[in-house]
């Protein structure tokens, strides 16, 4: 499958998703709470159906730019569907990842993203343990190479402690979260959350952010450009989530927790604090006094990025001195690296110092990571 190169470019990745079997809800949980629950159907090759606790709406399928990408997309879509390439499987995902050079990732859900639009906190809960107990199965305990993030019941603080807890117990290592919630629930930047963080830092979970799961909603742009500008759009939640962790005091708070934001590249992180910097000195008078650093410092010590095809996140780590920058292959989404991460890495890396390469291929991960231990370089 892979590109053939004479070096082997071993990478972990900060992004990628399992696809949680369609009969997962209904074998586990009452047909009551299993029919809330989010899950999609294909009606054509252009659009599929999603399904929401009694909703439904239709959302366009990524379109391939060429025919030979749509000739490769369909057969993709086919093993998809057959199981294949691991995507509800972590012995035949393990394959995928010797095959690309991806030693660990991090990886979150694909329909339990959703599950910040649902409302009831005893649904989500219930959800929640039916799918960590699945992950738990097929990527625990096949290899430690796999970091999957825990869901949580997120409608209820005492309920995401508890499953976070749980978590612990069963050998996750990050917590999956949106970057925002609905309007009803406190932003990430509020002390109501205090007790998770206290959780997640005592249990030495990682808080993982991943675009693109905005609760809250955007005005999606419309033609001409409407369909790159939405996808640009998406990045933008990561960010402010990062910041809300910082301006409220949490990382302040908690110098032991560890924060992911990922595929929304890497670059941002620097401005971001830069930013944050400005506001911190020339609006000082509406600061409360809950940060005794500069907040841009907690950024580059606490808070970390992955990016996936982004030329500019290198320098951001080369240059720009921010360090924890990690590559992530989006693996199986259609906007991901493989099945060429091979020539993407050394596209971006064959022309940067070995010290540099290592920390955004292996470095920053292992740093959160360590259980996942050295790859066979």
């Amino acid at each position: 499958m892979t590109d053939v190169f004479t070096e082997m470019l071993w990478t972990c990745s900060g992004d990628s998703h399992f696809s949680e079997p369609r009969d997962l809800f209904t074998n586990s949980l009452p047909k009551a709470l299993a029919d809330r629950l989010p899950r999609s159907e294909k009606i054509s090759d252009t659009e599929e159906m999603v399904h929401i606790d009694g909703q439904s709406f239709r959302r366009k399928l990524p379109k391939p730019s060429s025919p030979e990408m749509a000739e490769a997309r369909k057969k993709f879509s086919e093993a998809m569907a057959q199981g294949g390439l691991g995507a509800s499987n972590g012995r035949e995902r393990m394959k995928a990842l010797d095959d690309q050079g991806v030693w660990g990732e991090v990886v979150f859900p694909s329909l339990g993203l959703w599950y910040g639009e649902l409302k009831d906190p005893h649904l989500v809960h219930e959800a929640a343990k039916v799918a960590n107990d699945f992950v738990k199965a097929e990527l625990i305990d096949v290899s430690p190479r796999f970091v999957p993030t825990a869901t949580l019941p997120l409608q209820s603080v005492e309920l995401s402690v508890q499953e976070a807890q749980r978590a612990a117990g069963l050998g996750f290592k990050a917590v999956f979260l949106p970057v925002s919630l609905g309007e009803e629930m406190p932003r990430w930047n509020e002390d109501g959350w205090d007790v998770l963080w206290s959780a997640c830092e005592e249990a030495g979970l990682v808080v993982a952010f991943h675009i693109g799961t905005d609760a809250q909603g955007i005005r999606p742009f419309k033609n001409p450009g409407g369909a790159i500008l939405n996808y640009m759009e998406t990045t933008f939640g990561g960010q402010k989530a990062a910041a809300m962790m910082v301006a409220g005091g949490a990382l302040e708070r908690h110098p032991d927790l560890r924060v992911l934001v990922s595929e929304g590249g890497a670059t941002w992180a620097p401005f971001i604090g830069d930013r944050l910097n400005e506001a911190y000195r020339q609006h000082y008078m509406y600061d409360d006094g809950r940060l005794r650093k500069l907040p841009k410092e907690y950024i580059m010590e606490q808070v970390y990025a992955s990016f996936q095809h982004d030329e500019t996140a290198v320098p951001a780590c080369e240059h720009m001195g921010y360090r924890n920058v990690m590559f992530g292959t989006d693996y199986p989404h259609i906007e991901g690296t493989f099945p060429h991460t091979q020539k993407v890495l050394h596209e971006l890396l064959d022309g940067v110092t070995p010290e540099i390469s290592h920390r955004i291929r292996l470095g920053a991960f292992l740093e959160l990571f360590p259980s996942v231990g050295q790859p066979p370089i």
